[in-house]
């Protein structure tokens, strides 16, 4: 199971072997505790549910504090199931660190949720040019024109690229490059920017598309 959950810390550069600067993004992943394992034969299909981020009992429901002390994990805040093809490999209970599922130089797919950026026009949503400002043009200058289809079909159709709310969705970034891992502190150095703000949780996983 290469997948782990993690903290966003926030962005910085390092320097690399012939001194040229590399922006990454520092995550705090890890460690993640089994709490439950699911198999073909009794639910159907086979997953590992994962736990991360610990929390006082009082924080938890009585249902779910009897989940967790049924594993034998603390309450953690988030719960995450991962599918697996051999749920036999895991024991419920067991402890997984950054350092076993990432090493520098692989790549990653990290799943969050994207800033949320409130009522945005077309031109920040969708990249819009805008229409003209010179003489003759009222204060129309970011607005998205005329959107009437005739007579035929006398109606908008649906998906058009229009005012709206943007940002706050799930959004998954592929094949990013792990740079670093201290597995001392947790810590995940991955290159580029990641979805969410700083505090955000995130889904790393061994990306899919590695070999192309």
């Amino acid at each position: 199971m290469k997948t782990i959950l993690g903290e966003k810390l926030g962005m910085t550069q390092i320097f690399d072997d012939e001194s040229r600067v590399v922006p990454v993004t520092v995550i705090k992943a890890g460690p993640v505790h089994i709490t439950q394992i699911k198999r073909p034969e009794t639910d159907g299909y086979g997953a590992v549910q994962i736990a991360f981020k610990e929390l006082s009992t009082r924080h938890v429901s009585q249902p779910q504090a009897g989940h967790f002390a049924k594993s034998g994990v603390a309450p953690s805040k988030h719960l995450v199931e991962v599918r697996v093809d051999d749920p036999d490999q895991y024991k419920v209970g067991q402890e997984i660190s950054v350092a076993d599922v990432f090493a520098a130089g692989q790549k990653a797919d990290v799943t969050g949720v994207s800033k949320g950026k409130g009522f945005a026009g077309v031109i920040k949503r969708h990249g819009f040019s805008g229409q003209g400002a010179s003489h003759g043009t009222h204060k129309v200058h970011r607005a998205p024109g005329a959107i009437g289809a005739c007579a035929t079909p006398a109606r908008v159709f649906k998906g058009k690229r229009l005012p709206g709310r943007m940002g706050g969705d799930k959004t998954t970034v592929m094949n990013l490059e792990v740079v670093q891992v201290d597995a001392e502190r947790g810590l995940l150095m991955i290159r580029g920017a990641v979805p969410g703000p700083k505090g955000a949780v995130l889904l790393l996983r061994e990306a899919v598309k590695a070999n192309g």
